[in-house]
Order: structure tokens, then sequence, then C-alpha cells
């Protein structure tokens, strides 16, 4: 991730956010720290995401947002953390046991 002062221009694995993401609420998300902060227009926005899907990797260029804009200015904690921008979600795939066919589910049971 590459954030810089300039003029709002935001791409992600070299398209638009509106191409990538194809929806306003995941470009909302995205989009949070900077509209919290008030700086919309002010940093430019340069992300390479991979893995996972859409939604995740949403979520996760809001966290990087997040944490880059601390890297600039520490004032902005404060703001960020009252509204959770600061907060990594810790949800992983559970893995999966021996005598399963995945995680919790078990293999097809035959009477007879």
């Amino acid at each position: 991730m590459i954030l810089k002062p300039g003029t709002g221009k935001r791409t992600i694995n070299n398209r638009t956010f509106k191409e990538y993401f194809c929806n306003e609420i995941r470009e909302m998300i995205v989009e949070q720290p900077l509209t919290v902060l008030g700086a919309n227009k002010q940093w430019d926005v340069i992300v390479s995401a991979d893995g996972g899907g859409v939604n995740g990797q949403a979520g996760a260029v809001r966290l990087g947002i997040a944490r880059a804009l601390l890297t600039f200015q520490e004032d902005y904690r404060p703001m960020l953390r009252e509204h959770g921008l600061l907060t990594r979600d810790a949800r992983a795939v559970e893995r999966k046991k021996y005598g399963k066919a995945g995680a919790r589910r078990s293999f097809q049971f035959s009477k007879r």
C-alpha cells in the first residue's frame, strides 16, 4: 500500500476503487478512515490486494489506510480508534479435524 499526499486518486490492483469493488457500500467502507478525518481529497491511495473475497479485501484495505494515516500523523489515533477503524477482525478459518469431512462436518452416516 502506498499512501501519499495528493489529489485523492485511488487505485487497487491497477484499477480504480469504483471498478474493483463495484458496490457503493464497499467503497464507503474503504474510504471510511479518510472520511472520518475529513481528508478525502488530500491523499492518493495505491493498493495491491489478493486473497480472500472482495468484502474481506475491503476491510483489509480500510485497516491498512487507517494504519498508514497514523504513520503520517499520530494525532489521528483517538478519532480513528473512536470509530473502530484500528481494530483487526480476528476471525480465521477453523482447522479441519481428523475423522471429519471438514472442521465440523462429519462423513455421511449409513445405518445399513
